[in-house]
């Protein structure tokens, strides 16, 4: 019997629920961008057994969409925390739906690939662990899937805000 990763093609279902999610966020941002008076596009996607949901500027040129990012990410972090309550409001489930605004969870993510790469071969040449500076659950994912990707090991240690990676050879 074969079996497939949630939210591939071979489990429709799921997909459909995801679909479902995106559509119901979509919606709820099409609100929010008309109550706060800008524009945008919003592309829905299914990524690795998630929604995902993407704000973007229907002008190039136009950076307006970036006060929904703030310093950091954090409004964009909210703005999606919000959705997802929208998302569970509508479908009675809790939903892990990705947001990216303008494209910065993206950079973000090609960012912190690049510092995963850069702590895995100090890793790796001086065979001691590399903790790293604090990051959201967001950061802290895109950094572990990197490691273990690389054939290393890695641990989240502290508290939110404070929560870090540490990573290790094997």
């Amino acid at each position: 019997m074969a079996t497939s990763e949630p939210g591939t093609a071979a489990d429709g279902e799921t997909v459909t629920r995801l679909e479902e999610e995106g559509e119901i966020a979509a919606d709820y941002l099409e609100e929010f961008l008309d109550i706060a008076d800008l524009d945008g596009d919003i592309d829905i996607d299914v990524d690795h057994g998630r929604a995902a949901v993407e704000i973007v500027a229907e002008d190039v040129n136009d950076d307006s969409l970036r006060r929904l990012v703030g310093n950091e990410g954090q409004v964009l972090d909210a703005l999606q925390e919000l959705t997802r309550l929208a998302v569970q409001t509508k479908t009675g489930e809790r939903s892990r739906l990705m947001l990216d605004i303008a494209g910065y969870r993206a950079t973000r993510r090609a960012e912190l690939v690049e510092i995963a790469r850069e702590a895995i071969e100090l890793v790796r040449s001086a065979g001691a662990p590399v903790t790293l500076d604090p990051m959201n659950p967001f950061e802290r994912k895109v950094v572990h899937d990197a490691v273990a990707e690389a054939g290393l090991v890695s641990d989240s240690e502290g508290v939110e805000p404070e929560r870090r990676v540490v990573i290790r050879a094997v």
